[in-house]
């Protein structure tokens, strides 16, 4: 689309600042790039105008005015005027599926995902314990044993040749099993005779709890485990606020908000704080009621905050074979995952958020697990007509048969680049190379016409969302594997991968003509970075710094401030 047209949605307020002399890149209404010159904003920090060229300075030739009448005043100059040298400027970016709240614990407490062996783990479990003496728990995330190569789970007695004298939890990096040792296992009143509840596993050993809990096993730990202090919930937002807005984050669609993540969000915004744009969907019914009660909450703090929708959990991850496949895992026969809500259960919760309007995002990783939430919104949109957006969340294993169906119904796709490059030998490993013609399936739900909207999953991936667009066009890992992409026809093209990470996360979160694209008329959401990105090579966007983050026409972040 020309810069002529896009003015066409010009709102008549009066520009307040200018970024000139930048190599400028929009989204259009059809998800296609426009470049400009100069980007014109009003005095309500939205877009006013791009132009084509550098800005110039308006003449002032007022008419003579008629026998005694004044002269017309000088119209209102620009309050601000910045030269940005050339440097590329993109709409601000926009990650559709993370934790906000789970990025900022994870920057609090022990962190393991930077770990590549057990032994690694341990040493850095056992240093944190000994700087923080005086602790009653050790609480923590980002274990993985793929990432260590350890070919089983770890036990609680791994974690106790660490830590023994206190109970350690640690959540996998996937959020969907948990690591306890045997201190946390006596806390919790765990036994040999405890049963595993529905949608959760219990990983035995000699007949007792091995030390690993799976899917909705982890609550029979997390029960007892002290709850962060509201201060503790501050401080991590800040922190995550501040990651987010360093890697070109705008905005972020918080999946699985609990009142108390709320709360936060709303005294960050209340303190003048919040700068990042938070689209909350409800950690379940109870959450949804708690913060929004009858109906989505509105747009509030100049569009920053809003509970639109509620999130649900249709099963595990593939990394704890809890992902609900419709086959047995290639590498654990017997295995099937774990379906965590009840088919009856499922349709009755989505039918109780929907005659409410609130947007509906179901997690399903599995194959199983996707053509059951297919076939529930299939039920659900013939009583629940209109623009409803039902979104299904990671979509990751999908039948060759089911992928048309996501073209049906006003479904979005809302997807994470960065898993297939962490997952693809995984991936295999778990299903078998006859089994993948639907994973991660970015081109063929574009192909099918799918909205498609990228996020990370925070903090299971690294918020960094110029990987994502580096891996959703090349289908490569950090280190260039494997060579040519795993499933190179899924990949996706530049215009696309921006798109999925701007107007394409906007309208999956029902926000596109707010924030998004940098049209006219939006909120001037806005990153200068240090190269151009449109003619990059995918290893090179990898790389991409974010210099400054301006959002609403402010900037709130500058590199090495």
């Amino acid at each position: 689309m020309s810069i002529a047209a896009l003015a066409a949605f010009t709102l008549p307020a009066l520009a307040s600042g200018v970024i000139d002399n930048v190599n400028g890149m929009a989204v259009d209404p059809n998800g296609r790039i426009v470049h400009f010159r100069a980007l014109l904003i009003d005095d309500e920090g939205k877009v006013e105008k791009l132009l084509p060229d550098r800005y110039q300075e308006p003449e002032y030739k007022p008419k003579k005015p008629k026998r005694g009448q004044p002269w017309p005043e000088r119209p209102k100059g620009l309050s601000f005027r910045m030269d940005a040298g050339g440097k590329t400027l993109i709409p601000g970016l926009i990650d559709a599926h993370g934790h906000v709240m789970g990025l900022g614990l994870s920057l609090i407490t022990l962190d393991l995902s930077t770990t590549t062996s057990l032994a690694e783990a341990q040493a850095k479990i056992r240093a944190y314990a000994q700087d923080g003496a005086g602790r009653k728990w050790i609480i923590g995330t980002g274990w993985n044993q793929e990432q260590w190569g350890l070919g089983r789970f770890p036990t609680a007695a791994d974690l106790d040749a660490a830590v023994s004298d206190i109970p350690v939890w640690l959540e996998r990096v996937d959020g969907h099993a948990g690591w306890a040792n045997s201190a946390a296992i006596r806390a919790a009143g765990v036994t040999a005779a405890t049963k595993a509840p529905a949608g959760g596993r219990i990983e035995m050993a000699a007949g007792k709890p091995a030390g690993v809990f799976v899917d909705k096993a982890m609550d029979l730990i997390a029960k007892v485990v002290p709850a962060p202090a509201p201060k503790d919930r501050d401080i991590a937002f800040e922190k995550a606020q501040r990651a987010l807005l360093a890697t070109g984050i705008t905005g972020i669609a918080d999946m699985g908000t609990s009142i108390e993540d709320w709360q936060a969000f709303r005294r960050s915004a209340d303190r003048g704080a919040l700068r990042v744009r938070i689209m909350a969907y409800a950690a379940g019914l109870e959450n949804m009621t708690l913060i929004a009660g009858p109906e989505p909450t509105p747009w509030l703090y100049d569009d920053r905050l809003r509970l639109g929708g509620i999130k649900l959990v249709l099963d595990g991850a593939l990394g704890s074979r809890g992902a609900w496949l419709k086959a047995d895992y290639a590498d654990a026969p017997g295995q099937r995952g774990l379906p965590m809500v009840p088919d009856t259960q499922l349709r009755n919760i989505m039918s109780r958020a929907a005659m409410d309007n609130f947007q509906i995002a179901t997690h399903a990783i599995g194959d199983a697990a996707n053509s059951e939430i297919l076939d529930a919104i299939q039920e659900l949109s013939e009583t629940y007509k209109g623009d409803r957006r039902w979104r299904i969340e990671h979509a990751q294993i999908v039948s060759p048969a089911d992928l048309p169906r996501f073209a049906q119904f006003g479904i979005v796709a809302s997807m994470q680049p960065v898993h297939e490059a962490s997952d693809w030998r995984m991936a295999t490993a778990r299903l078998g190379e006859a089994r993948l013609a639907g994973a991660y399936a970015w081109k063929a739900m574009l192909d099918n016409r799918v909205p498609l909207a990228f996020g990370s999953d925070v903090p299971v991936e690294s918020p960094n969302p110029f990987a994502g667009i580096a891996v959703a066009m090349s289908r490569e890992d950090a280190k260039g594997e494997p060579i040519g992409g795993w499933m190179p026809q899924q990949r996706v093209s530049f215009e696309a991968a921006l798109d999925g990470f701007t107007r394409q996360a906007a309208y999956a979160g029902f926000a596109e003509k707010r924030f998004g694209s940098l049209v006219p008329g939006q909120r001037a959401d806005f990153l200068l970075i240090d190269r151009d990105v449109s003619t990059a090579r995918p290893a090179e966007i990898r790389g991409t710094q974010v210099l400054e983050t301006w959002i609403g026409g402010k900037r709130v972040y500058v590199k090495g401030q």
